[in-house]
């Protein structure tokens, strides 16, 4: 089993609280994620947990937004 760990994603074309809730809530759904929070200003998502970083991109990627 894989020990958590934080992983920071640069995710392009979010611009407001809709944008957010959408790329957190795919997030949250992938298997092994603690949590996930978006900053908007900063155009990053922090996600604590063990799951895979492909997954995590492939997810905001699927709600139709970028990683960078």
């Amino acid at each position: 089993m894989s020990q958590a760990a934080e992983i920071v994603l640069k995710v392009e074309g979010m611009s407001c609280g809709h944008c957010k809730m959408s790329v957190e809530k795919a997030l949250q759904a992938i298997p092994g994620v603690v949590s996930a929070s978006v900053d908007l200003e900063k155009k990053e998502a922090l996600v604590t947990g063990t799951a895979a970083r492909d997954a995590l991109v492939k997810a905001v990627e699927d709600v139709g937004f970028d990683v960078v």
